[in-house]
């Protein structure tokens, strides 16, 4: 597991990644208005998410980009004690160095542009490699923008059976809700829904949750005293 190797002392000179302090900040500067995020994100994974969006387009390598960072979210996502690695505040710079280079070996030589390299490597210097996985996200939603897809996203407690989401994505599809457009389904758990589902698509919320209807049980019983 990638969580092992991160970790492990570095045998020999690594070379630090070169990168700017004012990385993002050129990152964000935009030449032209195709390389202009195409919807407004928010939070600090939302700014290195756009900034790495203008940074791609300037670079012509916008789905490259996205391939390295949907496989690198599948890392995060499946390896456990990554994520607590990724967010130590002891980490030292060979160390970061160290996962950089893990991280890089996942992307499949896809990111010949070096775009996905270099954000790793601005998360790095700014210790902020703990919300890599946010950013994977919020790329993800730029992304679907600019392929003119719209996202479905089904929150469960626990993960959910292919056919079933499946069934989920075909009905949404026929409703009103789809707006005609391509449906990206992004799967999440969040153990606080307790069962049932969440399905949000565009600007909607479909709450199936228990938790959702034991917060109306609980609102029903507390007006009536």
């Amino acid at each position: 597991m990638l969580s092992n190797r991160a970790v492990r002392p570095v045998s020999a000179t690594l070379r630090r990644p070169v990168v700017s302090s004012n990385i993002i900040r050129s990152y964000a500067t935009p030449s032209a208005a195709d390389t202009k995020p195409p919807v407004p994100l928010y939070g600090l994974d939302g700014t290195y998410a756009s900034a790495l969006y203008t940074a791609a387009a300037k670079a012509s390598a916008l789905e490259p980009t996205a391939r390295s960072l949907d496989t690198l979210h599948g890392v995060v996502k499946r390896d456990t004690k990554l994520p607590a690695i990724l967010n130590a505040p002891t980490l030292t710079t060979s160390d970061k160095s160290q996962i950089i280079a893990e991280l890089e070996k996942h992307t499949g030589g896809s990111d010949k542009s070096g775009t996905v390299k270099n954000l790793l490597a601005a998360l790095a210097e700014n210790n902020r490699l703990g919300i890599l996985e946010g950013v994977c996200e919020k790329f993800g939603t730029l992304m679907s923008a600019y392929r003119g897809e719209m996202e479905l996203t089904v929150t469960s407690a626990a993960r959910l059976d292919p056919k079933l989401l499946q069934r989920i994505e075909t009905a949404v599809a026929k409703s009103e809700y789809s707006q005609g457009k391509k449906l990206k389904v992004v799967t999440k758990i969040n153990s606080d829904v307790l069962g049932g589902l969440i399905v949000e698509v565009g600007d909607r919320t479909i709450d199936f949750s228990v938790a959702s209807k034991i917060s109306r049980m609980n609102k029903v019983l507390t007006d009536s005293i």
